[in-house]
């Protein structure tokens, strides 16, 4: 079938930030819609406002809006666009809901643009749980026994009649959202109240428990020709009742009969026929292994988290053929390597696919580890192999959280069995670490079965993993006898574990098995709907089977490994941008990653892509076959920073700026004395490997501190310091500190501005783009403070000052590549507070403001370029760009969500505008923290806040017309410098208080600082209950300042709705 001749532009809808349940596999999806749409002829425009994405580069579509994804916002762009067509299911619950809301108020007829790829029934009957329910009942599909409700009241009579415990699904959200299990009355009225708060349509199924059964997944593709293929059968080993996105799955099933595979078949295709979905669709099956019932949990009618993992596990991108098929195309219209054409397709494959997911609940104190039906994990690895075991120990090993093998986790083989079996009570994070030590212990399969629902085979496999390591460790001190190396590596035992095991190094163990020949073998995974294209996965069972390129012109890109906080989509933008100049200067590309969600992994965006754990093992024999003229490691975040110094040593050329350079800049001593060497301030400090080193170091420099772990990305471990006690407590509870990484002390800057810059270098100078000033004041962690790009609050002077300080420390460190540095500007004076000789997070966010592709150039230089072959004339931003972080708090309510030293956010979103107020309220409405224009202020802060420019935001605020309620201390403040405050109860006051108004609806914005220990802990319940109650609340005096005025420039008027490509042709 020809591609559809009657529209001619395509609007395409983004995600927006990354979060949890909605991540970056929506970039991945998004692009390749993009790249797809195109080829076809279409002029694509695409709305995001996520500026880390590849997707919103400006190259990327032919008109691309980095806007705040709300309807009256794709209005505008429509009435400017004039788009025929609507491709609303490849951006994620967020598209698929403002599809929704667009139709439902009649814009898209008003502008008459037409839906295609699936129709807004087809999202009705998937999402509503009410119409889904009905078309399930009218296909006699069963369901879990269910009722759809809108009130808390109805949810416990239906509770009630179905019996506890029971499980609470609201509709129109993803990554389980508000949703959870309960299992008595208290819990209901809590869940059910957030889960009807979460839904678009404050609607949520109260549902049977089926928790303990297998859960089941199908991706299944149709065409306008009513063809439907599955893409992948997927395996959950969590049973139901944790969510999918937090689940360890396999694919292909490997437990489940071919006559219940081929059952769930016909289900789903009675199921996506009947809903009417042309392009991808996710269906999830529940199923009882006592009884062999089968039920329908829900479908996904659009891309998901779970189409981007079948797509890297099959070959088959999901996004690609469902943009095609929406431009009129059909399966038969699309090659398949195997039997000719897609509507042939089959799943395929000689190897076994891994998920595991990575979560974060070290960054969020208090919160309890503990997994359930809504969505918890920040990032995952997929990992290839010719066994379960073999991919089950490298997607281990992939997910670097300093374990590199199941057993000797943190110090669960220290624990008893009856301790170890307490742990199993619920699932965790843990959970399978658990199990590999309770089985270590000698418990038998039947009993963990029977506690945890997990399949015996799964728990028999780990069992036989675990008898291979006690024959190993009997060897402990010495040499493993070959055959014994031989079965280990077959059974997926990294060389690090081993080493670990043996009490050896892990070159040794890697010499030993170089010389046995026991070397990782490569194989393909063929790409199907496009003509000859692969990707790579190693196993130790097969010999090699792929061959390589003798191109002395050959680089090889390290990504960044899993999505964690502190290091996210940001460094795999850099990763491919490296791979894009690169075969723009004719370099062949190798890139090695195992995040299944990214750009990186697409097949086409490197010449040869291998999907592997970024581990000195993996890669250096990659390396060995591939014989590449150098490796990149500076773009893909701390991940392959980690392993640079041990790669070459192994020999490995690292492209761009030496490992001893980063070295350099972790260690304290070193750069203390280089800057002290250039004139150049820094704040006090020192490296401490003990916590008497610490003590020492706080004598000399005084408190407060700023205290860290080296060698750590996103602020891990982070924290301000105020006394010898906290000293102490920190100290004790660092773990991994050793000489090579020891514990940095600084004096921490109290109320200073921050500040940051970017920078390329040659070697010999740097060019520094843009300087960032922060809106947060320094102490809260750059990647959760907003910026602004330019600077709004910094003098000039200071703003070359450090712009000369970057060139300066770049010049002297002999910096190659990409350098991110970051200043404290107190008492008039700038101070250096660290320097990463490597990508930040900020590149895309520079890139895009500025209209530098940073990445891109870098790459050039690490080539051998230098700045002096670039045009960096100076040039004039003539509009502002405001950076906000978006925070996962709704997800762990029970955090408190202020803000501080180690970061917390997930994600980020971009304002621009031509004010720095307008960019601002623009940058806070896109994270989903719209301002208010009228009504009530509550403002309460710390002491210490109590300032002028407190003063400043509360004038103007009540110059705009909002009443301003305040507690005790800070109305006295706010009335004693002539501004009119009521003063309202906190709750330790009495009644009606600072709860009893927000429940009401009676406050709109909240202003509220923390002030040490004792007010963090005092003051949480005010920023719990802003989000409970989706309340916009700001948690620093100069965020105040800046929405203040932010109001004041949305109240003055409309804002500015521009493409990308407009803001940056106006920069000269």
């Amino acid at each position: 079938m020809p591609k559809r001749d009657d529209i001619r532009t395509v609007l395409i809808i983004g995600s927006g930030p990354i979060i949890i349940g909605q991540a970056c596999e929506f970039d991945y999806s998004g692009t390749q819609a993009c790249k797809a749409l195109r080829e076809l002829g279409y002029r694509i425009v695409l709305v995001n406002s996520n500026p880390a994405t590849i997707m919103t580069d400006p190259e990327m579509a032919d008109v691309t809006y980095i806007e705040p994804l709300n309807v009256d916002t794709l209005e505008k762009i429509i009435a400017r666009e004039r788009p025929d067509a609507l491709l609303p299911n490849l951006g994620g619950q967020s598209a698929l809901n403002l599809s929704s809301d667009l139709a439902r108020q009649g814009i898209l007829e008003k502008y008459g643009v037409q839906v295609i790829g699936v129709n807004l029934d087809a999202i009705e009957r998937g999402e509503d749980r009410i119409e889904f329910k009905k078309e399930m009942d009218r296909l006699g599909i069963e369901m879990p026994r269910s009722t759809a409700v809108y009130t808390v009241e109805d949810a416990e009579r239906i509770a009630a009649e179905l019996g506890y415990p029971v499980v609470i699904r609201p509709a129109y959200t993803m990554g389980g959202t508000g949703g959870g299990m309960v299992y008595n009355l208290e819990e209901l009225r809590i869940i059910a109240a957030r889960g009807i708060a979460a839904s678009r349509i404050g609607q949520i199924l109260v549902e049977e428990c089926v928790i303990g059964w297998e859960e089941l997944e199908l991706e299944v593709v149709r065409d306008a020709d009513n063809k439907l293929i599955t893409v992948c059968f997927i395996e959950n080993v969590d049973p139901m009742g944790v969510h999918t996105g937090d689940s360890f799955c396999t694919a292909p099933m490997l437990t489940v009969p071919e006559e219940l595979q081929q059952r769930l078949q016909r289900a789903a295709y009675a199921i996506v026929e009947s809903i009417g979905v042309i392009g991808g669709t996710n269906v999830q099956f529940g199923h009882d292994p006592e009884t062999d019932r089968v039920v329908v949990i829900e479908i996904n009618p659009r891309t998901s988290r779970s189409s981007a993992l079948a797509s890297k596990a099959t070959g088959f991108p999901i996004a690609l053929v469902s943009a095609r098929l929406a431009g009129g195309l059909t399966l038969k219209d699309m090659a398949y390597w195997r039997d000719g054409t897609l509507d042939r397709y089959t799943p395929s494959g000689d190897y076994v696919v891994v998920k595991f997911a990575r979560w974060a609940f070290e960054k969020f104190r208090g919160v309890e580890d503990k997994l359930g039906t809504q969505m918890r994990a920040v990032g995952e690895v997929m990992s290839l192999g010719k066994t379960y075991k073999e991919a089950l120990q490298k997607a281990i090993r992939g997910l670097e959280t300093g374990c590199m093998g199941l057993g000797f986790y943190k110090n669960l083989h220290e624990l008893t069995l009856k301790e170890l079996m307490a742990r199993l009570a619920v699932p965790t994070s843990e959970r399978q670490f658990v199990l590999y030590e309770a089985l270590r212990q000698g418990v038998p399969v039947e009993e963990l079965h029977r506690r945890t629902s997990i399949h015996r085979w799964f728990l028999e496999q780990m069992q036989e993993l675990v008898a291979r390591e006690e024959e190993i460790l009997a060897h402990r001190g010495g040499e493993l006898p070959v055959e014994l190396l031989r079965l280990a590596k077959g059974e997926g035992f990294a060389d690090a574990y081993l080493a670990q095991l043996l009490g050896v190094s892990e070159v040794s163990i890697r010499a030993q098995r170089t010389r046995a020949g026991i070397v990782e073998g490569w194989h393909a995974v063929p790409v199907s709907g496009v003509e000859n294209a692969a990707y790579y996965y190693s196993s130790y069972n097969a010999p090699d089977t792929v061959p390589v390129s003798t191109n002395p012109n050959k680089v090889m890109i390290l990504g960044g490994g899993p999505n964690r906080i502190g290091q996210g989509i940001e460094f795999d933008y850099c990763c491919v941008h490296a791979a894009f100049a690169l075969r723009d200067l004719g370099c062949e590309t190798v890139m090695v990653n195992c995040n299944p969600e990214t750009v990186s992994t697409d097949y086409d965006t490197s010449d040869k892509l291998y999907f592997e754990p970024l581990t000195v093992e993996d890669v250096l024999q990659i390396y060995e076959k591939e014989q590449p003229m150098g490796v990149i490691c500076q773009f893909g975040g701390q991940t392959p920073l980690n392993i640079a110094r041990q790669l070459e040593e192994a020999g490995v050329r690292i492209l761009g700026t030496p490992p001893a350079v980063i070295d350099m800049a972790e260690d304290r001593d070193l750069f203390n004395a280089m800057m002290e060497k250039l004139g150049i301030p820094m704040a006090a400090g020192g490296m401490a490997t003990d916590e008497a080193g610490a003590i020492d170091i706080a004598a000399r420099i005084g408190y407060p501190l700023m205290v860290r772990p080296s060698y750590v990305l996103g602020g891990r471990g982070m924290e301000i310091v105020y006394d010898e006690a906290m000293l102490r407590d920190y100290m004790a509870a660092a773990v991994d500190v050793t000489p090579d990484r020891p514990i940095l002390i600084d004096r921490y800057l109290e109320n200073a501005i921050e500040a940051e810059a970017d920078a390329i270098a040659d070697g010999e100078d740097a060019f520094v783009p843009a300087v960032m000033e922060h809106i947060e004041q320094a102490g809260i962690h750059s990647g959760d403070s907003a910026c602004v790009i330019p600077p709004v609050g910094i003098p000039e002077h200071h703003l070359e000052t450090i712009r000369t300080y970057t060139r300066t420390i770049a010049r002297e460190m002999g910096v190659v590549g990409l350098m991110n540095i970051q200043y404290a500007i107190c008492d008039d004076r700038v101070y250096v507070l660290e320097a990463n000789p490597r990508a930040s997070r900020t590149v895309p966010l520079v890139s895009k403001v500025c209209g530098i592709p940073m990445a891109r150039i870098a790459t050039g230089i690490m080539l051998g370029k230098h700045l002096a072959d670039f045009d960096f004339s100076a040039k004039e931003i003539r509009h502002v760009g405001v950076k906000e972080a978006v925070f996962p708090f709704n997800m762990f309510p029970e955090v408190d969500p202020v803000l501080g030293p180690e970061m917390r956010s997930t994600g980020e979103v971009l304002g621009l505008d031509h004010s720095y107020g307008m960019a601002y309220f623009k940058a806070q409405d896109g994270a989903g923290a719209t301002l208010p224009l009228t009504g009530t202020v509550l403002i309460t802060v710390a002491a210490r806040d109590r300032t002028g420019q407190l003063l400043e935001a509360a004038r103007r605020l009540a110059g705009e017309g909002f009443r301003i309620v305040a507690t005790d201390g800070t109305a006295a403040f706010l009335q004693d410098n002539g501004i009119e405050a009521t003063t309202i109860l906190k709750v330790h006051e009495g009644r009606p208080n600072i709860v009893d108004a927000v429940k009401n609806g009676e406050i709109q914005l909240i202003i509220n600082t923390p002030s040490g220990k004792l007010s963090a802990y005092d003051d949480s319940y005010i920023r719990k209950a802003a989000i409970r109650h989706k309340v916009a609340y700001l948690t620093t005096v100069r965020a105040a300042a800046a929405a203040a005025e932010g109001i004041a420039a949305r109240q003055a008027g409309e804002s500015t709705v521009r493409s990308l490509q407009e803001w940056l042709a106006a920069v000269r």
